[in-house]
């Protein structure tokens, strides 16, 4: 079982450099997400992650975001994993940067599948230690070395 419950390929992994915005934290994983699981409508699916953000921010503090859709058009669920060791201003509860984003969009009708996968998002995010490793990894391989190695 991986960390979050679902495979995470590395090309949906992306490091993000000191002085990176949240548009292009998003931007770059949602490009990453649509390449790889196939979701029909790219165009699409960057503007429900963006009218999501624009509800409320998903940065839930700790140094976590959780950009997360449901629309028609998904598939399955896709999933992406950012890192910045720097940290980026997502405007989240806490006022603090982000570290960790984990972007994930799932079809429509799946609100089982959708509570589902945000939970076990957050349990593996708040699991003493695991957060710190994400943050230390310098490359996608190390990331999903760490979601591999902790169920």
């Amino acid at each position: 079982m991986k960390a979050f419950g679902i495979d995470v390929d590395a090309s949906c992994i992306r490091m993000f450099p000191a002085g990176a915005s949240k548009q292009d934290v998003l931007d770059a994983l949602i490009d990453a997400v649509a390449l790889y699981d196939g979701i029909e409508d790219k165009r699409r699916f960057q503007a429900s992650v963006y009218q999501r953000e624009s509800v409320m921010s998903t940065g839930i503090g700790d140094g976590v975001a959780i950009p997360h859709v449901r629309f028609e058009g998904v598939g399955k669920p896709a999933l992406g994993v950012g890192i910045s060791a720097e940290g980026i201003d997502f405007g989240t509860l806490d006022g603090q940067p982000v570290h960790i984003i984990v972007l994930f969009a799932m079809p429509a009708g799946a609100q089982r599948e959708y509570l589902d996968l945000l939970a076990q998002v957050m349990v593996a995010l708040k699991k003493p230690g695991f957060r710190d490793m994400l943050e230390a990894c310098k490359t996608p391989a190390e990331v999903l070395s760490v979601l591999c190695e902790n169920p």
